[in-house]
């Protein structure tokens, strides 16, 4: 039996005083149905959450991330969505990890066109795997290629565009290990990367692209240079920017090692070079102020709503259905969450576990001391003999 450390499965937590058994949440390879994950169960008809803001005559945007319809539960979710036609305004943003398979990508993106008049979308990392592809694919530059093809013909848009008085910038991104510039915990046995993260098993990249070092950080960014005319004219014209991502974009919006099952997991979530783009088209201070500048990411499946440096930064979101269970707010009645309406943005999503918790407590990196419900796991394994 090969088991394989999913860090998805291991930031499930929105509350830390739910301490399962970390064991139930290891991947262990397995084999389950061609398309979908076992499980699944029917939801009654799911309508929009009623907008914080205006009566859906004028431009409204909605934004989720991480939908992972791989999952039965989560693509019926996406089915009982209201389907009734909305204004020729309504935007959704999809911040990555759609599916693992093209042909459930292109159902599930399908079905949001149905549902929006623009859809929005930037490639997340399951988006990009091919380890239930066959042979369809060299690569996972040559799903992405495909993936964007098909974009492009359902109409869902991956290029930056002004929508009525607001700009929507999509950004490409990757994570690289150096992102992480906090203090490792030591004195305890934490498998590597290349255990705890598919990613390194999953995807399959040409020689020169690895996720060892900087090369995809960098291959993915360089992509967002084919926009930067369209984007200066959107700073030129638009008060109102929302830029969206899959990866993070600073660490801040992660929390700290010690507080997480898998504390390396900040090496693999973000990139430099994508805070250096934001800041790039929403400047180094955020734009006027808060109130016109916004970032939405995915990627660690934790509800996120925080002010930074006059950037509002926001992750929804509807992750695994076993995340759900566990989160404070769910996410099957409140997603995908209204940003944006009458020309201002949204009230904060609330409650976001993690970010309400460091609005009211300071970050302290420099602990390394376990939180107790990552120590009680650790504890137990320092015991046990690890065969690799």
């Amino acid at each position: 039996m090969v088991v394989r450390f999913n860090p998805s499965c291991l930031t499930l937590y929105q509350h830390p005083h739910h301490s399962a058994c970390f064991s139930k949440h290891v991947a262990v390879k397995s084999s389950y149905g061609r398309h979908m994950k076992r499980g699944g169960i029917l939801r009654p008809q799911i309508d929009f959450p009623p907008s914080p803001l205006g009566n859906g005559d004028g431009l409204r945007v909605f934004v989720v991330s991480d939908l992972h319809t791989d999952y039965a539960e989560n693509l019926n979710w996406v089915k009982c969505l209201n389907n009734v036609k909305h204004s020729l305004n309504d935007v959704l943003l999809v911040a990555g990890d759609v599916a693992e398979t093209y042909d459930l990508f292109v159902v599930t993106m399908s079905l949001l066109k149905e549902r929006f008049e623009h859809v929005f979308y930037v490639p997340g990392n399951h988006d990009l795997w091919c380890r239930r592809e066959g042979q369809k694919y060299v690569d996972s530059v040559e799903k992405l290629d495909k993936l964007l093809e098909v974009c492009k013909a359902l109409g869902v848009e991956t290029q930056p565009m002004v929508i009525g008085e607001l700009g929507v910038i999509p950004l490409f991104s990757w994570y690289h290990e150096s992102f992480d510039r906090e203090k490792d915990i030591t004195g305890f046995y934490i498998p590597p990367l290349e255990m705890a993260c598919k990613d390194f098993h999953a995807c399959k990249w040409p020689q020169g692209l690895s996720n060892g070092d900087m090369s995809l950080a960098m291959y993915f960014d360089a992509m967002n240079d084919k926009q930067l005319e369209m984007m200066k004219e959107i700073q030129m014209q638009c008060d109102h920017i929302i830029t969206f991502s899959h990866f993070v974009p600073r660490q801040e919006l992660c929390p700290e090692k010690r507080m997480l099952f898998y504390p390396k997991l900040p090496k693999i979530i973000g990139s430099d070079s994508l805070e250096d783009r934001i800041r790039s088209i929403h400047g180094a201070e955020g734009r006027k102020d808060s109130s016109s500048a916004c970032h939405v990411f995915g990627h660690t499946h934790f509800c996120w709503d925080a002010v930074v440096d006059g950037i509002r930064y926001v992750q929804a979101p509807l992750a695994y259905p076993r995340e759900r269970k566990r989160r404070m707010n769910g996410g099957e009645n409140w997603l995908p969450f209204c940003i944006y309406a009458d020309k201002k943005f949204s009230e904060r999503l609330n409650p976001c576990f993690w970010s309400d918790y460091y609005s009211a407590n300071p970050r302290t990196p420099h602990n390394t001391e376990l939180a107790p419900w990552v120590a009680r796991f650790y504890r137990q394994t320092q015991k046990q003999s690890v065969d690799v």
